[in-house]
């Protein structure tokens, strides 16, 4: 089986290379050129833990090739895949701008029958506009089928995900489509939802609400417990271990972030409204999150006092650990607030880097965590990094200047810290 995947970036390099390492010949298309030279030589535009490795295996094998080719690229190729971006709006929409010209590039130089997959996330109903813009864009009527299959991969264990997934979900009004699709993951066990492409596009919002939705509910919760003096880490521990609620994403902090669930719970959200619906739970989900971090700054200014002039350092950019997406991170909001209210910002991130609109006198990223703590009055611990849960803190404590820890996502070792004479704060600690 030969399949195109356009667009190269996170999830379209990690859906080609699983389709190369299940035995398929897989082509890449994107216009970025520089990504296309880049991945042709065995790098990734990107972190993710493993996936290098894959990259490296099958383009030295020649499963996998890229091009920048549309013309070429689509008419050699029966099944495409559809992975570009479909980032948000000002007011929370989705903007298709991507997936429409990819898909009128397609319509445009078909020649015979494609079946075009979407990987790309996408509002509920996308899939009838998918077929006009092909149809539109036809010169004369070639058939083709547009299919949905949602992507459920998770930054950092991406790799896991392919090869493990915890469904595949298909889309499709067409029941040959919907198996030539199934397929393509016969050799992978998972259990298989098949159904219509509304359901299917429905399922990946919803599912990443959910997941919004247990974050903000434990990081309210962590609030209360702040005032009436209980642990909000014990009360997740009793939580998980009712069946019915499951252990995951019941651990609070400074709030979600990354390229998902921010944009997917406005996109939900958007959708409802165009169908005179307000969902308020989901509503109460985005000003939870989004009030968090001012949250956390109340806590380090009860340890503070006036935070003008002070050094506080930042361990970790990206939204979570294992990948250098700091889209979205939670550690971009302090550090905005920071830099408002006249601090300085030492801070340290073991892949993500500060861009250059980052750079300013006031804040400077380092390379070691050592540098990082040298002489600051307070240490924002905002990713969950091994290198940092797993530090050295004994010793890195007489680095500091005041003593003062802020564990922004409550999985330092609280009693373990303090005997060390750190003063250890996370949220919901009480």
């Amino acid at each position: 089986m030969n399949i195109l995947v356009v667009g190269v970036g996170y999830v379209g390099t990690t859906t080609a290379l699983l389709f190369a390492e299940l035995g398929c010949t897989v082509t890449g298309f994107d216009t970025d050129i520089q990504k296309i030279q880049a991945l042709k030589a065995g790098n990734l535009p990107f972190f993710e833990p493993g996936l290098d490795t894959l990259l490296d295996k099958h383009v030295h094998l020649g499963t996998l090739t890229f091009t920048a080719d549309p013309a070429q690229a689509i008419r050699e190729h029966q099944v495409i895949f559809v992975c570009v971006g479909t980032p948000s709006q000002a007011d929370g929409s989705t903007n298709l701008t991507y997936v429409q010209k990819v898909v009128e590039t397609i319509g445009y130089y078909m020649e015979s029958y494609k079946l075009i997959v979407m990987k790309s996330t996408v509002p509920i109903g996308t899939h009838k506009k998918v077929c006009q813009w092909v149809s539109d864009a036809q010169h004369v009527h070639v058939p083709f089928d547009v299919v949905s299959n949602p992507e459920f991969l998770r930054e950092g264990s991406a790799v896991y995900d392919c090869f493990h997934p915890d469904r595949i979900v298909i889309g499709s009004d067409s029941e040959t489509a919907a198996q030539q699709v199934s397929m393509l993951y016969k050799s992978i066990d998972s259990p298989l939802v098949i159904t219509n492409p509304s359901t299917a596009e429905m399922i990946k919002y919803a599912s990443n609400a959910f997941l919004a939705t247990k974050i903000s509910y434990m990081n309210e919760l962590a609030r209360l417990c702040d005032q009436v003096d209980v642990s909000i880490s014990t009360v997740a521990q009793g939580m998980g271990l009712d069946s019915r609620i499951g252990r995951s994403f019941l651990r609070a902090g400074i709030g979600y972030g990354g390229s998902c669930f921010p944009k997917d719970v406005l996109s939900l959200l958007h959708t409802a409204k165009d169908y005179g619906m307000d969902l308020n739970l989901l509503r109460s989900v985005v000003e939870v999150n989004n009030t968090q971090c001012q949250y956390f700054m109340k806590c380090l200014r009860k340890k503070l006092g006036i935070l003008r002039g002070k050094r506080i350092a930042i361990l970790g950019l990206s939204f979570k650990p294992g990948t250098d997406d700091m889209r979205e991170a939670p550690a971009l909001t302090i550090m905005k607030e920071l830099l408002g209210c006249g601090s300085f910002l030492k801070v340290h991130d073991p892949v993500a880097k500060l861009s250059d609109g980052w750079k300013t006198p006031a804040i400077k990223q380092y390379d070691s965590i050592e540098e990082t703590l040298l002489n600051v009055h307070a240490v924002i611990l905002c990713t969950e990094w091994s290198d940092y849960v797993e530090g050295d803190w004994d010793a890195w404590r007489h680095l500091l200047k005041l003593p003062y820890l802020l564990d922004g996502r409550n999985v330092l070792d609280r009693s373990q810290l303090e005997s060390w004479g750190l003063d250890y704060n996370g949220i919901g600690n009480g």
